[in-house]
């Protein structure tokens, strides 16, 4: 778990949270943990309307104190030729999965990413993310449907054959990018309309004219950016 196991005091934080009405990401915020953490916290233990701190600790403590059967390591990743050492690109994948947990991804969708991502070919059928991450069948595919719906992904067939392999390339931040801008360009655009309806000289109004006229300078800044990458990368193809 990103910042080591939840205290007694951190339960009570985000009892005192639940109570505020606050969030799951604001909730992270406050202590210093991703959102997914306290998601998965409150889940498993009666949900928003449920949660009890100190009955959360307790559960937590019976848990720690159950016998754990020895897991075997994950097998480490084929080195492909390259002279990486497996543990090294094991603890990389783990860093870096905690990574996008932090940035808001969701555990198991960030586990798959990462493990995508470290792969020299950027792809993997369904079975081998089962057997790298150790997981189930349907943990992979309700993953990988996120991941597809956010455009980080994509699919692609077997040749001669009719399995599925899903891929990443280099450009899936990009893809993440033009998401984020699509719903920005929404997001700007509900702005106005709400500054129409509530009154540009009203503070509620004038709250959305200032988010709307944010949210389109952000965009822009991102075309041009985006375009700059482009060019150089046109660039760089061009002089090789």
């Amino acid at each position: 778990m990103p910042g080591g196991r939840l205290t007694s005091e951190d339960r009570q934080h985000i009892a005192a949270g639940l109570a505020e009405g606050l969030g799951y990401t604001e909730i992270g915020l406050r202590l210093g943990r991703p959102a997914s953490t306290v998601m998965r916290e409150v889940a498993r233990n009666g949900g928003p309307d449920g949660y009890g701190a100190d009955r959360a600790h307790e559960a937590a403590r019976h848990r720690a104190r159950r016998p754990k059967q020895a897991r075997p390591p994950a097998p480490p990743v084929p080195d492909t030729g390259h002279g990486r050492d497996p543990e090294a690109v094991r603890d990389f994948t783990e860093s870096f999965t905690e990574l996008l947990e932090h940035q808001g991804l969701p555990r198991m969708m960030a586990r798959v990413l990462a493990c995508l991502l470290v792969t020299d070919s950027g792809t993997l059928t369904a079975a081998d993310l089962v057997q790298r991450l150790r997981v189930s069948p349907a943990s992979v595919s309700h993953a990988v449907t996120f991941l597809e719906q956010q455009g980080m992904i994509g699919r692609e067939r077997v040749p001669g054959g009719r399995r599925v392999r899903y891929a990443v390339d280099d450009e899936v931040w990009i893809r993440s990018t033009l998401a984020a801008l699509q719903m920005n360009d929404v997001l700007a655009a509900a702005s106005q309309r709400a500054t129409e309806v509530l009154g540009a000289a009203t503070p509620a109004g004038a709250r959305f004219e200032s988010s709307g006229a944010f949210l389109l300078l952000l965009n822009e800044a991102l075309h041009n950016v985006m375009e700059q990458w482009r060019q150089n990368r046109a660039t760089r193809s061009a002089e090789r």
